[in-house]
């Protein structure tokens, strides 16, 4: 039987694994980008065409396209966030305390971006598993209780803070829907 391999090592393991997704999101959010100024310039395009309900079909594309880039740019903040934290860990009890909200925060991008991003679900399923397996041999070698009420707390102001983030950067990287189209959007959706 082979010796377990020590926590610092997984750790090392998963962080790697985090910097490689990361990076995939990062392709996903430029391509989602350059597909946003392609539909942007379709939008404008059928506006200056006077053909509205081009112009809101391809909207609408717009709208999802956004929507999105906010799930994958909202991942790949919050994986930001955990490789940070994992990189300063310094003991057994801040490995309790760092990785239960970071598995939590994991498992629930995994649910968010398989219909999104399906290349990186096994990715996701890999580090959550790494990251679950330190937590239980963390927690094993060291006799610390997990505090999961807690974890799912702090995995919560990490995804609230990675949606803040997310929505500033994309307010920042996309051009604003016309008004016009809007307005006529606006009153459309109210009539149905």
């Amino acid at each position: 039987m082979r010796a377990p391999t020590p926590l610092k090592v997984q750790i090392e393991e998963a962080n790697r694994q985090i910097r490689i997704l990361i990076s995939q999101l990062d392709a996903a959010v430029n391509r989602i980008k350059q597909r946003d100024a392609a539909i942007f310039r379709q939008v404008v395009n059928s506006l200056g065409q006077r053909d509205a309900q081009h112009a809101i079909v391809y909207a609408n594309e717009l709208s999802e396209v956004r929507r999105m880039g906010k799930m994958v740019t909202q991942a790949e903040l919050a994986l930001e966030q955990i490789s940070l934290r994992l990189g300063t860990m310094t003991d057994l009890g801040e490995i309790a305390t760092t990785l239960a909200p970071a598995v939590s925060v994991i498992r629930n991008m995994k649910s968010t971006l398989e219909g999104v991003l399906p290349e990186a679900d096994r990715e996701i399923g890999e580090i959550s598993g790494l990251l679950s397996s330190v937590l239980i041999d963390a927690g094993t070698s060291s006799g610390i209780s997990l505090n999961f009420d807690a974890a799912n707390e702090e995995a919560q102001k990490v995804l609230n803070e990675a949606s803040e983030v997310a929505e500033e950067r994309m307010k920042e990287s996309f051009p604003a829907i016309p008004l016009t189209l809007r307005t006529q959007q606006d009153a459309e959706e109210l009539s149905t």
